[in-house]
């Protein structure tokens, strides 16, 4: 089966499309936008191992997270070799609004299993939310090393997306995890609308 008619089965339902202005705006700061992206894999990596930690006694997210670490840490030191190809420093890390945001809805409480598929169901929309994105790179950039290198990131987050839905729904109640996960799709929808266009963000 392709990427495109796996997509089109498992992914991405949100409810927003990205500005088509954003991919253009990115491209005349691809400096800014990569040395934000490399922030966000490192966060991701973060993300995950914090996951690994915190909820040591679920043994599916040591197993399902733990390929998802090196990926996304792999995908850092690749973003950080563009970077160096292209003269441009890593810099500081920036402030990601978006995911704070995201971060903000996340329900407190509950049994551990609850609160364990809250972050795996936000985790699943920032990938989700990156594979779109990744995906307007591949299509419109000039830069052909660039076009390919963000192709390959959307189908590999693309692959993390589903990672983290499926374990959701597999360490909790499926029927609650899909209601919450419709939730989460429009509230991120009404994040993205409240953002500014920013072409130094990767979200």
């Amino acid at each position: 089966m392709s990427w495109e008619e796996s997509t089109k089965q498992k992914m991405l339902h949100l409810q927003l499309p990205t500005d088509p202005r954003w991919v253009n705006i990115a491209e005349m700061n691809i400096e800014d936008i990569l040395v934000d992206h490399a922030y966000c894999e490192q966060k991701a990596a973060t993300s995950c191992i914090s996951l690994i930690v915190n909820f040591y006694d679920f043994q599916e997210v040591t197993e399902v997270l733990t390929p998802v670490v090196a990926e996304e840490w792999g995908h850092f030191e690749r973003v950080l070799e563009h970077l160096k190809k292209r003269g441009y420093p890593l810099g500081k890390p920036r402030k990601d609004e978006y995911v704070i945001k995201l971060s903000e809805f996340v329900k407190k409480g509950g049994s551990r299993a609850q609160q364990l598929s809250e972050y795996l169901l936000m985790n699943a929309l920032i990938e989700a939310r990156s594979c779109e994105r990744f995906k307007l790179l591949s299509n419109n950039i000039q830069d052909g090393e660039l076009k390919k290198f963000y192709y390959e990131l959307m189908i590999s987050e693309a692959g993390h997306y589903v990672n983290f839905i499926e374990l959701a729904r597999e360490i909790y109640d499926k029927e609650l995890v899909n209601e919450r996960w419709k939730e989460w799709l429009a509230y991120e929808a009404s994040v993205l609308n409240s953002l500014e266009i920013r072409g130094d963000r990767m979200h």
